[in-house]
């Protein structure tokens, strides 16, 4: 590829993963995000479905070093995105296709099919969510990036640890985690769990990309 990525998109894809926080309140993410990024994962998405959302990303920016980089995730409409972007997310992901356009920050819409993946990428869009990707295979990814190499698609849903390197093999330029590398970190549960669990997906994405 030979085109120029925006830097926060280039941040993204250097991490090689995106973190996706979700849970019923954003109560815990604040400490879930210190484990993340002192583990190497500097790239966290907030799902603005959890209560709380947008005071959690404004925390966050406030928080976190500036190499870390903070989006909104599940922006499904034009309000979303502004909300967000007034919070202070540096990019957005949403889990369908028609959301983010004319946004002022980078967006990473959803797709599945071909068609969706290759909209998206003429729309704009710097990373394409392959979503859900749980239910595919890499092999999946590598037969779109056939005729499709110049585009960057970020699998998420439903991948696990031990799918990492699999995904990247396959041409991933990063991949979105949510419950197997937070577990129930944010609501609770072992902040030390999740310092393992980041660790052994930052060592994943080394072991794919050496």
């Amino acid at each position: 590829m030979t085109d120029t990525l925006d830097p926060v998109s280039a941040a993204i894809v250097d991490s090689g993963i995106v973190a996706i926080l979700r849970a019923p309140s954003a109560g815990g993410f604040a400490a879930v995000a210190d484990v993340l990024v002192d583990a190497g994962i500097t790239a966290i998405e907030v799902t603005l479905t959890s209560a709380g959302a947008l005071e959690a990303i404004s925390g966050l920016r406030r928080q976190l070093p500036p190499g870390a980089v903070i989006g909104a995730g599940t922006v499904l409409t034009p309000d979303d995105a502004r909300a967000a972007i007034d919070a202070g997310a540096s990019f957005l992901v949403s889990p369908v296709l028609d959301t983010l356009g004319g946004a002022s920050v980078p967006g990473y819409p959803g797709a599945y099919t071909p068609t969706e993946v290759y909209a998206a990428h003429r729309a704009g869009a710097p990373l394409v969510k392959l979503f859900p990707a749980g239910g595919l295979k890499p092999a999946y990814l590598k037969d779109l990036r056939g005729p499709l190499p110049q585009v960057r698609i970020m699998p998420t849903g439903g991948i696990n640890l031990d799918d990492i390197a699999d995904w990247l093999g396959a041409g991933a330029a990063a991949v979105g985690l949510g419950g197997p590398l937070v577990g129930d970190a944010a609501t609770g549960g072992s902040l030390a769990a999740l310092a393992t669990r980041a660790r052994r997906a930052v060592d994943a994405v080394a072991f794919a990309r050496s």
